[in-house]
């Protein structure tokens, strides 16, 4: 779709007239009037102001130009899929696994390999091949290339650790030792609880990014145990396959 199309469609998908969305992007009605008859498009900043507006990416507002990968694990990236800054303005440059919230989630290439294999052997990409392209792949993506100077020296994955003790203190009856939290997506891991009354609640925001992992139980009944914190709770469920019957054990705050 032409830019002019989509600086439309967004706008009126938003019940605004143009001057109502010129008012809120500091311009005139004649410069919205322009942008949708692609006479001009808007200057940077006021490209990060209606990406900001509309929540999605300076590359959609353009026409998508560009095809944007994360330059952390390679995912392609569409809007959904985008990290955010501390501000909440998205970061085209990385996803929601591997940027959340301005902090970068991995600081150990390794690590990071091992939990893209999972999703991307098959049939006809086996582990192993799937790990040498990743290995092959990683040291030429932008944040590997500037690690030292993007890094946070380790805070981050103490803050993990940290965590990750709080949980094991925990001793939730039947549960593993959790050894390492990855990030999450709540749109990926928002289960719907059941209330004693009969309602179900979810506790997850879709487009926030957690820390958390996936456990067998010690007593193998065919549930798995879920753990999900960040910096203001600690949650820990069980679910059946693919997240069948969820029951919530424990949501503590920090």
């Amino acid at each position: 779709m032409d830019a002019k199309n989509i600086f439309y469609e967004l706008r009126t998908k938003n019940g605004l007239s143009q001057d109502e969305l010129a008012k809120k992007v500091f311009v005139t009605r004649q410069a919205v009037s322009r942008w949708e008859n692609g006479e001009t498009v808007p200057n940077t900043e006021t490209l990060k102001l209606l990406s900001r507006l509309f929540d999605v990416s300076i590359n959609t507002l353009l026409g998508t130009p560009h095809k944007l990968v994360c330059q952390c694990c390679s995912m392609p990236l569409e809007d959904d899929l985008i990290g955010r800054n501390k501000d909440g303005t998205l970061n085209e440059d990385y996803c929601k696994w591997c940027y959340a919230d301005g902090t970068y989630t991995y600081s150990d290439m390794d690590e990071l390999i091992e939990v893209c294999v999972r999703h991307m052997a098959n049939d006809r990409f086996s582990e192993q091949e799937a790990r040498a392209y990743m290995k092959q792949l990683l040291p030429t993506l932008d944040y590997w290339k500037r690690y030292e100077q993007l890094s946070d020296h380790g805070q981050f994955e103490a803050f993990k650790k940290q965590l990750t003790d709080e949980i094991n203190a925990l001793a939730v009856e039947g549960m593993p030792k959790v050894e390492k939290l990855n990030a999450l997506v709540g749109g990926y891991v928002n289960l719907a609880y059941r209330l004693p009354g009969g309602a179900t609640v979810k506790f997850l925001d879709d487009k926030a990014t957690y820390l958390g992992t996936q456990l067998e139980p010690e007593y193998g009944d065919g549930r798995c145990f879920g753990v999900l914190a960040n910096m203001d709770f600690i949650l820990v469920c069980t679910y059946g396959a693919q997240g069948a019957d969820p029951e919530l054990l424990l949501y503590k705050k920090r």
